[in-house]
């Protein structure tokens, strides 16, 4: 088992820098369980290394924003900034989640699935 690496060689970089000084996302749309995608064909120029990361992540499929903060090994505050730039920026397309009254009943589920059974 390899000991843990000193603090100083981990390459802590502070939540406001990643962040550029701020504190608040632009948009209040970034629920823990909205779902990123990234925008085919963006150009990644001049992004930080953080906001490329993030767009990297969430190419091959959807992604939710807690799950963003966990690949990222960031605060769910700092991740939200960085998702919100890239929302402002056209490079990720946030879906918010399906509200409850959306989804469907489990009873109505349940008769569907007896009818499909009962016929096959």
């Amino acid at each position: 088992m390899t000991p843990p690496r000193p603090r100083h060689d981990r390459g802590l970089v502070r939540p406001y820098v990643v962040t550029e000084g701020r504190a608040h996302p632009t948009r209040n749309t970034l629920d823990l369980v909205a779902l990123v995608t990234a925008v085919p064909d963006r150009p990644l120029n001049g992004l930080s290394p953080e906001k490329r990361r993030a767009i990297e992540l969430c190419r091959p499929g959807a992604l939710s924003v807690a799950e963003m903060a966990g690949h990222l090994a960031l605060p769910m505050s700092v991740t939200k900034v960085l998702l919100s730039d890239l929302v402002d920026s056209g490079h990720v397309h946030v879906r918010p989640p399906v509200p409850k009254a959306q989804l469907a009943d489990a009873r109505l589920l349940q008769e569907v699935l007896d009818g499909l059974r009962s016929r096959f």
